[in-house]
């Protein structure tokens, strides 16, 4: 815990200096009780920058490449992350996301899956809303501006401009019908559709503060 604390301070304290970043809905994370925070994810630095909305320690859900390097796998692992392979269901990550939550554990799951590019939310992976409903959390969705100019996918050397975060309100699944193990097929894609228009409205309202130019006419939307 206070190696965590640490390093989230660290993280901080660089993107206040280099990238001027401020907040913006911080009073929307649960101070107490598990929750899935899902993100949008334009850049590698969007796993620190979020990590700045609470002093509550998450758990991470890392791609299994990252675990090829020894001492980072070491390093991540001792700050909350774990393992997941993108390429086939995992069982065992899925049952420790679980474990996790139904410990209390907060948890960040970016519903992109991996880092996109451009001012469009879209294709969204399901699995934030099918672990939120089957665990019964909220899902706290979070736009991040700026991140994708601060350093891009293939780059190494970050570039110093402004970046913020704003954090929208909790969305809250169905619950998971009485004697089901599993919610519904169709619960989880409507609370995914959702996500996906607010996801965007943050995106822009992120994108527009830290400075970024906006598409006008933007889809999709949160009123879809």
């Amino acid at each position: 815990m206070i190696a965590y604390q640490i390093v989230r301070f660290l993280i901080w304290l660089v993107a206040k200096l280099l990238w001027r970043i401020s907040f913006e809905g911080l009073d929307k994370v649960p101070k107490t009780g598990p929750f899935v925070l899902a993100p949008v994810h334009r850049s590698f630095i969007d796993f620190g920058l979020v990590s700045a909305v609470t002093r509550r320690q998450f758990g991470f859900m890392g791609k299994e490449s990252l675990w090829r390097n020894k001492l980072l796998g070491a390093f991540i692992t001792h700050l909350g992350a774990y393992p997941v392979n993108r390429g086939a269901p995992d069982r065992e990550s899925l049952r420790r996301t679980l474990g996790l939550l139904e410990n209390g554990t907060p948890l960040v799951l970016f519903p992109e899956g991996t880092r996109r590019s451009g001012p469009v939310i879209e294709h969204l992976h399901e699995g934030a809303a099918y672990v939120a409903s089957r665990a019964g959390v909220p899902i706290v969705p979070v736009g991040i501006g700026g991140s994708e100019r601060a350093l891009p996918k293939g780059k190494a050397l970050p570039r110093p401009v402004r970046i913020h975060v704003v954090v929208g309100e909790p969305l809250v699944p169905v619950p998971v019908a009485e004697g089901a193990r599993h919610p519904s097929r169709r619960a989880v894609k409507e609370l995914t559709v959702r996500l996906q228009g607010v996801l965007q409205d943050l995106f822009d309202s992120a994108q527009r503060t830290a400075g970024v130019e906006v598409p006008v006419n933007q889809t999709p939307r949160s009123d879809v």
